[in-house]
């Protein structure tokens, strides 16, 4: 059914939910348009609205090829709603969803698209705080890039941050999704451009490999990843490529690129990742990992089983329709992210064997160690055994014609 926002567009068809909203197919006065609007209890929200109109000037000015335009801002009765151009594709996630992986010229030309937004975005002063393969749409009308790759374009500028008031996020808590937080945020401290960075370069490695460095599990320990562990290489691709993410996965921010350099380094490299074919590693297991979070606020299911992307942060509940997951979680605090000495990541494995460092691997070495023991307590005991049984045979024994002849002459 369709419906009036404001006193210019109308909203016909819904293309997705999320948690933030409703993003509906609507008709401007210039013709097709994408209507994200927000829930009810957002517009009633007056710091909320206020904080919205205050965007405007910087989300209205965000104009580049590989950025999702925002023509419009309404606030109109319980209306708040983003007017924003219609891409005639799909988003990156679904591209993932049907196949897990791309090659690596198609992956680096995806994300130098979405590196050459940001730097748009972060010199106007907006810093987009949600990079995810959920928040990239493929222009399926565009001309074919590099290893057929369509073009790329961020959107959802400023959706987070109009959510994440003093209200509704206090200082324990954390706005975005758990596998591409940067670590800083995880830590509490104020968000930059280099969170995009960290984002964008964890997207990166997904498209690489079909997981995220660091996700997987209960949220809480996705977060303490992004703090304590070091991100693990990928087998299959050129030197060049993995100094690169390495770099902008730094803890650091400051060791990170920026958002220009990543985008022209990218483009640079894309003639060394011709023809490669999608890397072929498997998907870290899920493990059982230690819980320093309240129980009561994060109980995770047993068993629960490794998911790619997003993970939802209710235990138990479904990812939204559209996978837009504007929710806020605890900080942890210091002494939960102080697990001992930097770590690894869990690391990919090639098909068929159990990862270094996995729960698997780990009681396979008990085995083995075991049966080692084992093995060495019964050779030790037939070792005994047989060393007795010649010490009493040597005893009972008739003498030789040796020993005859070196005994003492027999009385007369």
């Amino acid at each position: 059914m369709a419906r009036n926002i404001g006193s210019r567009y109308t909203a016909h068809q819904i293309l997705g939910r999320g948690s933030a909203g409703t993003v509906w197919l609507g008709e401007g006065p210039e013709g097709p348009v994408a209507i994200k609007l927000l829930r009810e209890d957002l517009a009633s929200d007056q710091e909320l609205v206020g904080r919205f109109v205050q965007e405007r000037t910087a989300l209205l000015g965000l104009g580049h090829p590989h950025v999702v335009a925002v023509r419009d801002l309404v606030v109109d009765g319980t209306d708040l709603a983003l007017v924003m151009d219609l891409v005639r594709g799909t988003d990156l996630r679904t591209r993932l969803d049907r196949e897990r992986r791309l090659a690596p010229e198609a992956a680096a030309a995806i994300i130098a698209d979405v590196a050459d937004g940001l730097a748009a975005a972060h010199r106007a002063g907006v810093v987009h705080r949600d990079v995810k393969p959920e928040n990239i749409l493929l222009d399926m009308e565009g001309p074919l890039g590099p290893g057929g790759s369509h073009p790329a374009l961020l959107t959802d500028f400023g959706v987070a941050k109009l959510i994440d008031t003093p209200r509704r996020t206090k200082a324990t808590k954390i706005i975005g999704t758990p596998d591409y937080l940067a670590p800083e945020i995880v830590e509490g401290l104020p968000p930059r451009a280099a969170v995009d960075i960290y984002a964008l370069a964890t997207v990166l490695y997904e498209l690489l490999a079909g997981f995220t460095p660091f996700g997987g599990g209960h949220p809480g320990a996705v977060l303490r990843r992004h703090v304590t562990e070091t991100v693990v290489p990928l087998p299959g691709i050129p030197e060049e490529l993995w100094q690169l993410l390495v770099q902008c996965l730094a803890k650091a921010p400051a060791s990170r690129l920026r958002a220009s350099e990543l985008a022209t380094r990218l483009r640079e490299i894309l003639p060394l990742l011709s023809g490669i074919p999608p890397l072929d590693v498997d998907e870290p297991d899920a493990e059982a990992e230690p819980q320093a979070y309240d129980e009561q606020q994060y109980t995770p299911a047993p068993e629960e089983p490794r998911r790619r992307g997003a993970v939802p942060l209710v235990p138990g509940s479904s990812p939204d329709s559209n996978r837009d997951t504007h929710t806020s979680m605890r900080v942890p605090a210091p002494d939960e992210l102080a697990g001992g000495p930097l770590g690894t990541a869990r690391a990919p494995r090639a098909p068929g064997r159990p990862r270094p460092g996995s729960a698997r691997n780990k009681a396979a070495a008990v085995r083995k160690r075991r049966i080692t023991l084992g093995a060495a307590a019964v050779a030790l005991c037939v070792a005994i055994g047989v060393g007795g049984w010649l010490a009493t045979s040597g005893d009972d024994a008739d003498p030789t014609p040796d020993d005859t002849r070196n005994s003492a002459p027999a009385a007369p």
